[in-house]
């Protein structure tokens, strides 16, 4: 989305450095800088950690020796907390859309 507001008077020199700002750069958001490239990352990795749990609990059922319980238990609780954070990250941003949805303005 591009806001570009024009000031109404470019005395001030505040507004004249806020005219100037550069925009984010399509580049830029395709590399994932920014706050949803970091998001994007955090999903993913926890996605893998779900996937990675999942596939040495198939394996530990099918009584696959080389993969231990231990490890499988463990895999099971990093991403059961990877998931527990996302859950929490997610509660929080949709809280603070809600805070400022109602805000008067």
């Amino acid at each position: 989305m591009d806001l570009r507001l024009s000031p109404v008077s470019a005395q001030t020199p505040l507004r004249a450095a806020l005219a100037l700002r550069p925009l984010a750069t399509p580049a830029a958001e395709t590399a994932g800088a920014g706050f949803s490239g970091a998001l994007k990352g955090a999903l993913s990795s926890v996605s893998a950690a779900q996937n990675q749990a999942q596939a040495l609990q198939r394996e530990v059922q099918l009584e696959n020796p080389t993969v231990s319980l231990e490890e499988t238990m463990v895999a099971i609780q990093k991403a059961q907390i990877g998931f527990q954070a996302t859950l929490n990250v997610r509660n929080r941003m949709v809280q603070a859309y809600n805070d400022i949805m109602n805000m008067q303005v």
